[in-house]
């Protein structure tokens, strides 16, 4: 298995009271599984996507990565790990709107320290790979909506990552255009077997995941 969570478990502190968001969580993902988790809005789905990207720490319970216990790790570790093996997709696609598509997808690589050029060609071949060939120079506010999130799944693929997480990656999008990401991220996950975790309140796409799990109340439910 990829990804193992073992009764994992995330609490806030707030005004003095204690709020148990993820509760004794138990979960595998496998290496090019493509997986949904469903569930309404303050279900602990935000919440536990920030956990498996390491954007975040459990309070308790076990997050394994290749049967490595990955928070063990001082946060510099931690860091270059995610920089290397995780791609983000986000529902805001939190794009800079002072660069243009090609530096914003750039970016990632050029903060890991690749050679600008190299960044470069990459980021045009991935951009042309999800339709943009030929939007590279145009910033954010010159992009429809689709396209900007095109731009943000360019992003997350610029470092080859082994697992891509999205948050409501279709959230702000018409169905339609929403439909096309679904397509991108999903012939992502079965041409190039990057795992796949999705986290969404959108059945349909849900429904053309590989595997499908609920969250409510913090825990983990079949979904059928």
């Amino acid at each position: 298995m990829m990804i193992t969570l073992i009764d994992l478990n995330k609490t806030f502190i707030k005004d003095g009271n204690k709020i148990e968001v993820l509760k004794e969580l138990n979960l595998t993902i496998s290496r090019g599984q493509s997986l949904a988790i469903l569930g309404v809005s303050g279900a602990g789905k935000s919440t536990l996507i920030h956990i498996l990207g390491t954007l975040d720490r459990p309070t308790s319970g076990t997050m394994l990565f290749d049967d490595v216990n990955i928070f063990a790790w001082e946060e510099q570790k931690l860091a270059q790990f995610r920089n290397e093996k995780i791609g983000f997709v986000f529902q805001f696609h939190n794009l800079l709107p002072e660069f243009n598509s090609l530096e914003n997808t750039m970016m990632p690589a050029l903060i890991h320290g690749v050679p600008y050029r190299e960044a470069r060609e990459r980021a045009e071949s991935i951009l042309s790979e999800v339709g943009l060939g030929n939007r590279l120079t145009h910033r954010p506010g010159e992009l429809s909506g689709g396209e900007q999130q095109r731009v943000a799944v360019a992003r997350a693929l610029i470092m080859e990552p082994e697992i891509i997480l999205a948050d409501e990656p279709t959230g702000n999008l018409d169905s339609e255009t929403g439909r096309k990401i679904e397509d991108i991220m999903l012939e992502l996950n079965r041409t190039r077997n990057i795992t796949l975790v999705v986290v969404t309140h959108n059945k349909s796409l849900a429904d053309r995941m590989s595997k499908c799990i609920g969250l409510h109340d913090g825990k983990i439910h079949n979904y059928a």
